[in-house]
């Protein structure tokens, strides 16, 4: 999983694109916000819950999103899981950025029922309509992406459901929207627990190749050295 980020990697990695003072100070208050609704809340890793958001902040800012939605991506869990009114969030940041939380959260309360491809393609045609904000769909990717990578927490039945949707739901939609990379670690991340066994055989050849790729290069570097000592 790698260090957790903090605050203060968020806004770094938002300014290395966002210049405007206004807009850091934005999110500082969004963060403000969602840890103090969050407190006392916690994740099945026992984190404190106000990590996930941060996590999902971080990689937003890593895909330079405007300063919105690393607010909603702060944001986006308090309508659901706090006592935060929706009146109150416009409130306190207009009807953008609850916009963009709202449609989130109305999002993970569609029900993901169907083992149909042609009925999970439906399902992302519903997704698509609900959110006529495209930035809805990029915060909920990548809370998707976080959940998949912390879903070792979670417990089989759920892994199973959880991954099994993410194959069927997410991944395709970050493919039809050019998101390949996300795409490819859902996939990854789902096919870990959908199919162990094939996911450690490809793991294991991909590190083998991995292996023999790094000898080569090392047996090239060594030619180099060869060819600039004669010459």
């Amino acid at each position: 999983m790698g260090d957790k980020k903090t605050i203060g990697d968020v806004i770094a990695k938002a300014s290395e694109y966002l210049k405007n003072q206004k807009s850091i100070e934005m999110i500082r208050e969004a963060y403000e916000l969602a840890r103090q609704k969050h407190e006392g809340q916690f994740r099945k890793s026992k984190d404190p819950y106000i990590q996930h958001p941060l996590e999902v902040a971080y990689m937003l800012a890593e895909l330079h999103a405007s300063p919105a939605t690393i607010c909603a991506g702060l944001l986006h869990d308090l309508l659901e899981d706090t006592d935060l009114s929706k009146e109150e969030m416009i409130g306190l940041f207009g009807e953008d950025i609850t916009s963009i939380v709202d449609g989130v959260t109305k999002i993970g309360q569609l029900k993901y029922m169907t083992k149909e491809k042609a009925l999970a393609r439906t399902h992302q045609k519903i997704l698509l309509a609900m959110a006529k904000d495209i930035r809805v769909i990029l915060v909920k990717l990548i809370d998707r992406v976080h959940n998949m990578r912390t879903l070792d927490f979670q417990t089989p039945d759920k892994q199973q459901k959880i991954a099994k949707e993410t194959m069927d739901l997410y991944a395709p939609l970050a493919h039809r929207l050019g998101m390949y990379k996300i795409k490819a670690e859902l996939e990854d991340l789902s096919l870990k627990y959908l199919s162990p066994e094939e996911y450690e055989h490809i793991k294991t050849q991909i590190e083998k190749t991995s292996v023999a790729r790094d000898e080569d290069i090392h047996q090239m570097e060594l030619r180099i050295e060869e060819l600039l000592e004669t010459n």
